[in-house]
């Protein structure tokens, strides 16, 4: 599915929002999300983005694995100490 770059770049964004730091300091129910999520492993941070969580949408018919892959990079720069 073709998507415009603004379609894809809000859902991103969605996604990191429903995890993020700043997004626990909002009072959203999303899990604290960093490097270490998922003990850094690429492929169970991909299956929680794609399968999703009792708390979080599964994102694996709006995202592409190129996108998936974007969100993991991004994690893998959030240090563990911003997220406490």
């Amino acid at each position: 599915m073709k998507r415009s770059a603004a379609v894809r770049s809000a859902i991103l964004l969605g996604v990191l929002a429903a995890g993020g730091a700043s997004a626990q300091q909002a009072g959203t129910y999303g899990p604290l999300l960093s490097k270490e999520t998922a003990g850094g492993s690429d492929e169970v941070i991909r299956g929680l983005i794609s399968e999703g969580t009792p708390r979080m949408p599964a994102f694996k018919h709006y995202l592409e694995r190129a996108e998936i892959d974007a969100i993991i990079a991004y994690l893998k720069t959030v240090p563990a100490t911003a997220t406490r």
